[in-house]
This record gives C-alpha cells, structure tokens and sequence, in this order.
C-alpha cells in the first residue's frame, strides 16, 4: 500500500497555479522535493495537508482519503515548515506539553531521547534557541508520535554541516524497517545525494520529473565543447547551454550521446541537473 499517493493535485492564485500535481510514495523510502524558490514545493506541501484548500486533486495517506478522514491521517503525519518559531516566551517544554495533546501515540521516550540526540534543553525559551536548534525542536516534536510518514519543508536549512550529516543518518535510520517513509523539500541538492531514493521535481508548478534519484542522474550527462563543436546538429539537444569565452558547458539526455561525438562528457548529479533544466 501507497503510504502517500497525490493525484492531479490543483491550486489557482492570481499569478501562480499548482498544475496537476501527482506523485506517489513507498513505505520504506526518502523522497526528495527539488525545484527553484517559488516553483510551488511549499503549496504543494500546504495543499496535501489542507493547510490551504487544493481546487481538485485528492491525497491519501495509507490508503485514507485525506479531505474525508483528516484527523486519521494527520495522526500518521509528521510535519515540520520550517523552524518553530511560535510563543517565543515559552519553554519548549510548554510547547511540547501542548503538542502531545493533539496525537494518540506521542512517544515520551521517543521524545525525551530526541531532545538528548539534539542537545536540547527544555528549561530554554523558543527565542533562545539559534534557527538550527528551533529547527531540531521541530524536528523532535515531529518524529515523537510514531508518525508513518514524515513531511518536511527545508529541514535542514540553518544547520551546520555536521547537524545536516547527523539529521541525514537519523533519515536513513527511521527508514530502515520500511514502516515509514520520508518526504522532504530541500534547496540542498547534496542532501539528496547522500540519502533520497526518489526524486520529485517540481518547476512552474508542474511535476517535470517524479522517479529514482539514480534514474534521474543517469539520464543526463554534463557536456563540454568549443564554440566550434555548437554546430546546429547538436545545439538543439543541449539543454541549458551556458557560453563562455572558452567554449560551452550544457546538460544532454544520455540517449541523446550520439550527438556528442568528440565533446568532453562527465557524469551529471542534482545540483547540475536543477541547474541546467532551469537556465533551458
């Protein structure tokens, strides 16, 4: 069973439209959500979890209709937008003493042992906490009760890269009986190299791209040539031509090889592929 599945998920603004978003995920398995600032991920996010309200389209979670029965699924979500950056007076031990109270199996345990695994101190305010400590809070309150699917929206922003690998093993950790399943947006295309399986790419709106992370890479190669090997065979089957005084750097489909004959080719990574695919 599909732990998450969207379907021609929908949402109309003056001036950006979600366009039939569908998308589907595997317990047991790290999604990653790529694609540039303002390319829809976080409405994406907010629409599967009726924080804002889709025009069409419908989310099940474990096979639940989400819209008809939106208390059983957001009991099997975790979900972290961002840093908690709510009643800063508080301690976070009044913040967590709230939360638990809206799910069915909070975990204290768990709990208590995310907050040792994240340094974290109850007896501090939210606004004594850097940005990369209020995301850890969040992080711990998400995976505190027993959530099957985890939703986060630029977890790793603000962290150190030590804290980015630390979060990034627990991942990989929480995955390994493949009872749950991660989805997670990130700007940081080297997170999702080191642990997403599947990738979801989202540009304008529009899903461009939804399959294995190792699919993705190897359908693109990164190209490099003289101005004079741009000849108009091969021109129309770069993708993201950049010019320099030396020569060109593109992205091109790996089926589409034949056309680089004598051009220096190296193999591409996400970072690369984002990088390109926008510039088209």
């Amino acid at each position: 069973m599909e732990i998450l599945s969207v379907q021609n998920l929908n949402k109309h603004y003056p001036k950006f439209d979600l366009k039939n978003v569908s998308f589907s995920l595997e317990p047991g398995y790290i999604m990653g959500f790529i694609g540039r600032n303002g390319a829809g991920k976080t409405t994406t996010i907010k629409s599967i979890m009726r924080l804002v309200h889709p025009d069409s389209g419908t989310v099940a979670v474990l096979g639940k209709d989400f819209a008809a029965e939106e208390f059983a699924c957001k009991q099997q979500i975790g979900l972290v937008l961002g840093e908690v950056s709510y009643y800063p007076t508080k301690k976070i031990s009044v913040i967590a003493d709230v939360t638990r109270r809206f799910y069915l199996e909070w975990d204290a345990n768990a709990f208590e042992g995310y907050l040792k695994r994240f340094d974290l101190d109850l007896d501090k305010t939210v606004k004594e906490l850097s940005g990369g400590m209020r995301v850890k809070f969040a992080l711990a309150l998400a995976l505190s009760h027993n959530a099957r699917l985890l939703i986060l929206d630029e977890p790793t922003t603000g962290l150190d890269p030590v804290s980015r690998d630390d979060l990034l093993e627990l991942f990989q950790e929480l995955i390994e009986n493949s009872e749950r399943s991660i989805f997670f947006s990130t700007q940081i295309t080297s997170d999702l190299d080191k642990c997403a399986d599947y990738i979801t790419y989202i540009k304008k709106g529009e899903i461009i791209a939804s399959t294995s992370k190792d699919d993705l890479v190897n359908s693109y190669k990164i190209v490099k040539g003289t101005r004079a090997q741009l000849t108009e065979t091969l021109l129309p089957q770069l993708i993201g031509c950049k010019k320099n005084d030396f020569g060109f750097t593109a992205l091109l489909r790996t089926d589409n090889l034949p056309f680089a004959a004598g051009l220096e080719i190296a193999p591409s990574d996400l970072e690369s592929i984002m990088i390109h695919i926008e510039k088209e």
